[in-house]
């Protein structure tokens, strides 16, 4: 079980609303990532849903069981933070096994319980260890070790690899998704970094200013953007958008067209100079600056040496990918 429904969902501080209306619904072994900037309300939303935030209004169901006013503890539910939380004295066995023993569980199913865990996350070496003698990472698989030995309804893990360097959060984030594999639990994520929304997600929510924007599967948000923000968001680099004049052509307010959708020649329906060329190996990002338009991203497959900086370029955006939106920020339907 695991599913999850939210409605009318509300959470103000004082006069400040940080949540407006949210409706969602998660259904069983789903995993759900919650994006959005800083501040769009997207942790407050997770502590509604473990209990460690009572909403201001609004309903909030498990399993479809009501859940207004039910403590943390009762939910059903298993969180992973930012930050380790760890007991430096204990061991990782005991971290992981500590609030099975304050549930009064049996001896020999916490034995069986963290065996299992350990399996899974690789841990079975460092299980005497204690954390100071743990990298990042080991910490962080502790962690969410100890969330899997609960046996919860849900997962709920606040920006899990935010504390780890780049190398660590890839490896980290392929152990969630072989998780989420082997239990086919329900999982809800927290991150501002849609590398890992897009990566992790069977369904994103991207948020802003406490309201859902959308919500849909990764690609269909890319391929699909329901408004500028939305556009904008998804995809790295980011959409470049146009307005004015050349948007009004297309009968809109504002186009927009990935840097992966401009073809890049000598010649093109945008002319402009290269200001900066990045060289990532498998792909060059070119920086063009445009007469009335201003800077646009192009990326090119590829170590490209053909274009350096100063050189006049023509940026044409390919047939079929160009995105329109109206003064509202609305997608327009092709």
């Amino acid at each position: 079980m695991g599913s999850l429904a939210l409605t009318a969902i509300r959470k103000s501080f004082g006069a400040t609303d940080v949540l407006k209306n949210v409706e969602l619904e998660v259904k069983t072994g789903e995993f759900v990532v919650f994006v959005g900037p800083s501040g769009c309300g997207k942790s407050t939303l997770l502590r509604v849903i473990a209990g460690l935030d009572e909403q201001t209004s609004g309903d909030l169901r498990i399993d479809g069981r009501l859940m207004n006013g039910v403590p943390p503890a009762k939910r059903g539910i298993a969180m992973v933070f930012q930050s380790y939380a760890l007991y430096p004295h204990l061991t990782v066995a005991k971290n992981m096994s500590l609030a099975l023993s304050q549930e009064g569980v049996a001896a020999a199913e916490i034995e069986l319980r963290v065996k299992k865990a350990s399996d899974m996350l690789r841990l079975e070496a460092l299980l005497g260890r204690r954390p100071a003698e743990l990298s990042g990472g080991q910490r962080q698989r502790v962690a969410i070790g100890r969330a899997i030995v609960r046996q919860p309804s849900l997962f709920l893990f606040d920006e899990p690899l935010s504390n780890l360097d780049a190398a660590l959060r890839v490896g980290t984030r392929i152990e969630i998704a072989k998780l989420h594999r082997q239990l086919g639990a329900t999982m809800i994520y927290v991150t501002h970094d849609q590398v890992e929304a897009m990566t992790l997600a069977d369904k994103i929510v991207v948020m802003r200013g406490g309201v859902i924007e959308q919500v849909g599967r990764p690609l269909e948000l890319y391929a699909r953007p329901a408004n500028l923000f939305v556009a904008g968001f998804i995809g790295s680099p980011a959409m470049n958008f146009v307005s004015g004049a050349i948007a009004a052509r297309a009968n809109a307010a504002t186009i927009g067209v990935r840097p992966e959708h401009l073809t890049v020649a000598k010649d093109g329906a945008w002319t402009g100079t290269v200001s900066h060329a990045e060289h990532l190996g498998a792909d060059t990002m070119l920086y063009v600056e445009v007469p009335e338009i201003g800077m646009l991203t192009a990326r090119i497959h590829g170590d490209d040496r053909q274009h350096e900086v100063g050189d006049t370029v023509g940026l044409t955006p390919r047939d079929g990918k160009i995105y329109r939106f109206d003064g509202d920020g609305k997608a327009i339907a092709a």
